[in-house]
């Protein structure tokens, strides 16, 4: 077991090394030409990044002073988003790579061709046609070549070198050696250095300095990173702006008729931490307040850290205001922040929670059951204890924080499951992730008789950030069919 661990744990760092060493070669050294300082930069910030990343990880699960874990968390966790895109974009950028080089390998064909015919008629690419064809100005002599015959002299005029009396005139000094002009057949040299890729880089390319393989290169690089901030910037801001409410509509075939139109606001995974603190929570609760639900369910992943430190960040659930109260189930971050102080903690702020428990509403049963994490603690779901003597002729809805929980609920007749854990995957394409372990990742589904709503939650765990799977608060309206 031990070596299989180990192996694991190679082949995770083997895989993350690559994949960073990849990330920096595609932005900091396929967009220079020689090793220098911004290679050196580029290897410094992803270290430093993970260095951060894996810092704030282990000062959490530590139980590390407060202030530390609040000063590693913001951008070691961010890191971790902005790695994740940034490989992403990269690996997208694989596909624009080939396509832009090829667009200006024919656009630099396109330009030799017109130079080229440029050449063989004696008129420059750029010349108008007109230019070509210019007419000497009527009066004016035109140019002798060389190819005129010579014609002979016809002015009856003494010639002025035969006449012994006309003084000649003084030599006119030479003009000294000038520079080459512009219109001169080497000025006109083009450069035909070649390009990294092989190809004539010179004046018939765009791109001779530098090459086409390094404009696309930072090209790409920028566009990957660019789309990488501002996707974990989008995804940052919709956290920290606070979660949206949705309202859903869920029949119960033995709901009564009293009961139709029933209101649970149904909230979970806040996790209140280092990042999201205290005036997150008070966020979360008046959004839940605005909803004026008839019950409130805090299904689980509360927080993540101690009494001591969080006990201040959690005080504004004292507020929550609904007619049948507020209720509480732990989700497995309880388990490790300390679930007993936990549950002693929310109890005084006025929650109620349900441990393996039932509490008999008017209309219907409302039931809890631990997270599955508490069974190392021997503090597991007991399903028969929390809905073993139940009279089934009654709707029963039952808080777990685990989708997977859904199994034993079908098994004891529940006919709706309220739960969160999955966070809609939190990161795409993390649902994928999501979807493989879990048996809905987000929304209502049924299960026989059984019907499953998962939250896609109010917070998030690590980054604060979010990329398709935006937070949320659902109010369940329970509907009777008896209506």
């Amino acid at each position: 077991m031990v070596v299989v661990f180990v192996l694991a744990a190679l082949l995770v760092v083997g895989v993350l090394v690559t994949a960073n060493w990849y990330v920096w070669r595609r932005l900091f050294r396929d967009t220079t030409r020689a090793p220098g300082p911004v290679r050196r930069i580029g290897a410094a910030v992803i270290a430093g990044g993970w260095v951060l990343t894996v810092g704030a990880l282990v000062a959490e699960r530590a139980g590390a002073p407060f202030w530390l874990q609040r000063a590693l968390a913001w951008p070691g966790f961010l890191w971790l988003a902005l790695s994740l895109y940034l490989l992403l974009a990269v690996v997208a950028g694989e596909i624009v790579r080939p396509l832009l080089r090829r667009y200006l390998e024919r656009r630099a064909a396109a330009r030799q061709a017109r130079a080229t015919t440029g050449a063989e008629t004696g008129v420059e690419p750029s010349a108008s046609p007109a230019a070509a064809d210019e007419r000497i100005p009527a009066g004016t002599a035109p140019p002798q070549t060389s190819d005129a015959p010579d014609t002979p002299q016809t002015s009856d005029a003494p010639q002025t070198s035969d006449t012994p009396d006309t003084p000649k005139a003084p030599d006119t000094p030479k003009a000294p050696d000038t520079p080459e002009s512009p219109d001169t057949p080497s000025s006109r040299t083009t450069d035909t250095t070649e390009g990294a890729d092989g190809s004539d880089a010179g004046a018939a390319s765009p791109l001779a300095r530098p090459s086409r393989r390094l404009f696309v290169s930072r090209v790409v690089a920028g566009a990957a990173a660019a789309a990488a901030v501002g996707t974990v910037g989008h995804g940052t801001y919709g956290v920290l702006s606070g979660p949206k409410v949705k309202r859903v509509t869920v029949p119960l075939a033995r709901l009564p008729r009293a009961a139709h139109g029933f209101r649970i606001a149904v909230v979970s995974d806040i996790h209140l931490g280092p990042v999201l603190g205290r005036g997150f929570a008070q966020q979360v609760v008046d959004t839940i307040n605005s909803t004026q639900p008839d019950l409130v369910a805090v299904v689980g992943d509360l927080v993540d850290g101690s009494v001591k430190d969080l006990g201040p960040a959690a005080a504004p659930l004292s507020q929550l205001k609904a007619r049948h109260g507020a209720y509480f189930v732990t989700g497995n971050h309880e388990y490790f922040s300390g679930a007993e102080q936990w549950v002693a903690e929310v109890r005084r702020l006025g929650l109620l929670p349900l441990e393996n428990a039932r509490t008999e509403l008017p209309h219907f049963d409302l039931a809890g059951v631990n997270d599955v994490a508490g069974e190392d603690e021997g503090q597991g779901p007991d399903y028969a204890r929390a809905l073993g003597d139940r009279d089934r002729s009654r709707a029963c809805v039952l808080l777990a924080h685990q989708p997977v929980q859904i199994h034993d609920a079908v098994d004891h007749g529940v006919d709706l499951q309220l739960s969160g854990h999955t966070h809609g995957g939190q990161l795409w394409p993390g649902n994928l992730i999501a979807g493989a372990a879990n048996p809905t990742v987000a929304g209502l589904e049924r299960y026989g008789d059984t019907q499953l709503y998962v939250s896609r939650g109010a917070g998030a765990w690590g980054p604060p950030t979010r990329v398709g799977a935006p937070s949320d608060i659902t109010v369940i309206e329970l509907a009777s069919r008896k209506a």
